[in-house]
């Protein structure tokens, strides 16, 4: 039998598909599925050993104060930092895209920071802010400010953390949002002023509307990127992961100090399907809240 060119293509099409759709199943979905099982057991080396707790771990998180601790500041990292970073590089794009020359070079400027290791950002920070010698510091006090602790005290160490994430997510924040307003027609603004549209009138009845699929990615993107964060939290104050008395903690790094600190993995893995559970809803309500419909 003699298949048309068109469903020749198709299989192909569907050939090609179903290599990275079985990688991502592989690499995505089967650990998912591993990390809900293993919420189910108490771990041991020995899978024989294993003992089945059914939802013992579950009924544990209501009890963990510290695992409460890691979730609001997860949270309070998220609202704090994606608003944040988000109308900062609105801003930024809308200035890049308001000049002509050195346009490529300034954006390559504020994209440098985003595709710099994390660590070395972190680590870097962390010098920069220290109370003893610290940059920052130095310059505080040749203004006659007084030296502030930052990543030592509780109350800033929160805000410093979200900082250092938004300053070096700036720059991917800024070139998404470029890309959005360079999509934009310019017969639009044109015909707009034509009509008395003032600049304030322009960015709000068209800009925000049809950069409106550019700000859903960026939203979710940006939680799912917060929600997950470790990296800087672990690096900005090695010494006191998490700290100053768990004021940086966040889900994430708590994960990892059940899983390979205290080798509690069937209690890590619950942990895991929470942070999954949380990020999957969240995600789910920003797709269906932000995302809108425009049409001129």
């Amino acid at each position: 039998m003699r298949l048309s060119l068109a469903r020749r293509e198709a299989l192909w099409a569907f050939a090609f598909l179903l290599i990275p759709l079985v990688f991502f199943l592989f690499i995505r979905i089967w650990p998912a599925f591993q990390a809900l099982w293993l919420s189910l057991y108490e771990w041991n080396a020995d899978p024989a050993k294993r003992t089945y707790v059914g939802l013992e771990h579950y009924r544990q998180m209501l009890d963990d104060k510290l695992l409460r601790k890691a979730l609001l500041n997860t949270l309070c990292y998220t609202l704090i930092g994606v608003p944040l970073q988000m109308v900062l590089g609105l801003a930024v794009a809308l200035l890049l895209n308001a000049v002509e020359r050195w346009r490529d070079f300034f954006r390559a400027v504020y994209f440098a920071p985003y595709i710099t290791p994390a660590v070395a950002v972190a680590w870097v920070f962390s010098w920069m802010l220290s109370a003893n010698f610290g940059i920052v510091n130095e310059i505080l006090r040749l203004l006659g400010l007084p030296a502030q602790p930052f990543l030592q005290s509780p109350r800033q160490a929160l805000l410093t953390v979200t900082a250092v994430v938004v300053w070096q997510n700036l720059g991917f924040q800024a070139v998404l949002f470029l890309a959005g307003l360079q999509n934009i027609p310019r017969e639009y603004y044109e015909a707009a002023r034509i009509d008395g549209a003032d600049s304030w009138a322009l960015f709000r009845h068209i800009t925000l509307p049809l950069l409106n699929p550019v700000i859903v990615f960026s939203a979710v993107i940006g939680t799912i990127g917060f929600l997950q964060l470790f990296t800087q939290v672990v690096n900005l104050n090695f010494t006191d992961q998490g700290g100053p008395l768990s004021s940086t903690l966040t889900l994430a790094l708590y994960i990892y100090q059940q899983a390979f600190g205290r080798f509690e993995l069937g209690y890590a893995a619950a942990i895991t399907v929470l942070l999954f559970m949380i990020i999957l809803l969240i995600t789910l309500v920003q797709l269906r809240l932000l995302s809108r419909r425009v049409e001129y």
